[in-house]
């Protein structure tokens, strides 16, 4: 009595590695796409195939679309006609002379101590123009120290008042 074992997988036979790999991307990039899309994910799909070709694949040292744009780049004939018009741009916000987004301090929102094994560290939570940040107390003392006029000494400066007998 003879018995013959033949191995077989999970997978497909007449598929490899890198087709399994491939439709696995896919299905995740559909599966976040009906996650984020509330299951309207089907008009997506364009959106889907285009972040899927411009992206970078080992297997072939570039994104698939890259050789077919090279290729659409070659045959292009200029057109003056395929210039677009160029509206001045319009800026809003907290810009510089340099063109350049500078966050304003507008107030400070809470203070926390942050306590470790030999010292304090306090903290200020400060209201800036697009966002809150924990900032160091010491560090916002320095730079806007009309923020801390007549307020009480934070942790840190009672601690080295302590230390030098002046409380």
């Amino acid at each position: 009595m003879e018995t013959k074992v033949t191995l077989s997988t999970a997978y497909h036979p007449q598929t490899d590695g890198q087709t399994e790999r491939t439709i696995q991307t896919l299905e995740d990039m559909v599966r976040a796409c009906a996650l984020d899309f509330s299951g309207n994910w089907s008009e997506h799909l364009p959106l889907i195939e285009f972040a899927y070709n411009n992206s970078y694949h080992n297997s072939i040292g570039m994104a698939p679309s890259k050789p077919c744009m090279e290729e659409s780049l070659r045959k292009y004939i200029p057109d003056p006609t395929h210039v677009l018009e160029i509206e001045p741009l319009v800026i809003e916000g907290n810009l510089n002379e340099e063109l350049r987004y500078e966050e304003v301090l507008i107030r400070i929102v809470d203070t926390k101590d942050q306590v470790l094994r030999r010292r304090t560290i306090p903290y200020v939570k400060v209201q800036w123009s697009n966002q809150v940040t924990w900032e160091l107390e010491e560090k916002m003392r320095k730079q806007y120290p009309y923020l801390f006029e007549g307020q009480f000494n934070s942790s840190f400066e009672d601690e080295t008042l302590n230390k030098e007998g002046g409380m």
